[in-house]
């Protein structure tokens, strides 16, 4: 179970103490179903899943601000969405203080509503533009049987304008949302968000859609909110610099997994997994003369519906080793890399060699039979493909894939390469540090991760 470390909190939003447990995610995964083509809809065939939440254990602990990093399509928002119940768990549970709420329908849902709140991302989109203010903001003081009267309705709406910096009130109250700023229409948002007196907040990307003059003033006002209120935040975000303003707590995520956790002020200042170094390196060094050099990511995050075996970072990272995951598709990504930087007569000429290379597309294929082209033996590919890890043994950087090859020889005609058994990496603590880390480099001494 991925819980607080114990060590301060050190972020501008962290809270002196954070308290008993609020919620906490066993197992989590959440998966959405494709639609396959017409002949497997025919056919019965399954058409696969996208895996935007692989197994997380999570627990997130009364006035804790939690952040949730990564890249577009990292699995955060869903996963921000199911601590909440507005998106189902396709398996493991989601206990809010106690009470596991993946298995409650929308009427057992219900009453906790009020006490679980989101803030979208799009302002715009977030309130109804034939709603104005007043009726927008006070909506669910109507839902939940919040108030007796009018008066009181009245009164509850003008508190809460108030606290999110909407003053007068009176001016805000007839409005309609195109009447108002971006910045203007978050603090509307967060003023609806609150007015249940909710204890938990997930805040998605809440200041991406504003200018940036007017992010650090909502930044704030959440943090006097947090203060004011007594709230926990779970703030889902792609923004690093806002994250280490707010967050007292950091989860990097890749794919679906939670790849490091700790406290901000010690990961930011030595990261220990590869993606959250790479995360960190993308920053901009607005000063030209401290400007550095930067090794970035290669290619795109992989599709969630086909994940790397193994470490799913791995296509990605240059420092990546044997037990990582590789496999017959990280074989094709590098040749068909490798031919367009040649000319065309001489990729031509290499991918002669090969009789078909989309066969090595295939998912999942620790081993791969190569069948080679017309003309050509298998003596011939295995010959190339020594070439290709001669050459790259004395290039820098060096290219990892090569780590994970373990033998590569001809059998019943074809040039068979086998890799290393991928080994699926799982959070363990760094000494010293508070910060949970899943990656093979940093694996305890003895460990044994599973397969």
């Amino acid at each position: 179970m991925l819980t607080k470390p114990d060590i301060e909190p050190s972020g501008e939003g962290a809270a002196a103490q954070v308290g008993e447990p609020l919620v906490e995610a066993t197992g989590l995964e959440v998966h959405f179903g494709l639609r396959g083509g017409l002949f497997s809809r025919f056919s019965g065939g399954p058409a696969g899943a996208v895996r935007a939440v692989d197994g997380i254990d999570l627990t997130l602990r009364k006035g804790e601000v939690l952040g949730l990093v990564g890249e577009s399509g990292s699995g955060k928002t869903t996963l921000g969405r199911t601590l909440i119940g507005l998106t189902k768990a396709t398996a493991g549970s989601v206990s809010y203080r106690g009470q596991d709420i993946t298995a409650l329908g929308e009427r057992g849902l219900r009453p906790l509503r009020r006490r679980l709140q989101m803030v979208f991302q799009d302002p715009h989109a977030s309130l109804n533009p034939a709603m104005d203010i007043r009726t927008a903001v006070g909506h669910p003081l109507r839902i939940h049987n919040l108030v007796a009267d009018d008066r009181e309705y009245e009164a509850r709406v003008v508190d809460a304008l108030e606290r999110v910096g909407l003053t007068p009130p009176e001016r805000y109250l007839g409005k309609f949302p195109g009447d108002l700023s971006g910045g203007q229409k978050q603090r509307a948002v967060l003023a609806r968000a609150i007015i249940a007196e909710p204890e938990l907040l997930v805040a998605d990307e809440p200041i991406s859609m504003l200018d940036m003059s007017v992010r650090a003033k909502i930044l704030q006002l959440m943090l006097d909110l947090k203060r004011d209120l007594d709230l926990t935040y779970v703030y889902v975000t792609h923004d690093l610099a806002s994250a280490k303003f707010f967050c007292d707590t950091i989860a990097i995520m890749y794919l679906g997994r939670i790849v490091e956790y700790g406290p901000t002020e010690q990961v930011f200042a030595d990261p220990q997994h590869p993606y959250t170094e790479a995360l960190l390196a993308a920053i901009p060094e607005p000063d030209p003369e401290r400007a550095l050099p930067r090794e970035l990511p290669r290619g795109e995050i992989p599709d969630a519906a086909r994940p790397p075996m193994g470490c799913a970072f791995h296509p990605r990272c240059p420092v990546a080793v044997a037990a990582c995951g590789w496999e017959a598709r990280d074989l094709r990504t590098l040749l068909e890399n490798r031919w367009l930087e040649l000319a065309p007569e001489a990729a031509s000429r290499e991918k002669s060699l090969f009789a078909d290379v989309e066969s090595l597309a295939a998912d999942g294929q620790s081993s791969v039979a190569i069948a080679p082209g017309r003309g050509h033996t298998p003596e011939d590919v295995l010959e190339y493909l020594r070439h290709l890890r001669e050459e790259a043994s004395e290039a820098e950087p060096r290219e990892p894939f090569w780590h994970g090859v373990v033998t590569m020889h001809a059998e019943n005609g074809r040039a068979v390469v086998e890799f290393a058994p991928p080994r699926d990496p799982r959070l363990s603590l760094i000494p010293a540090t508070g910060v949970q880390v899943a990656c093979h480099l940093r694996e305890p001494v003895g460990s044994t991760t599973g397969t």
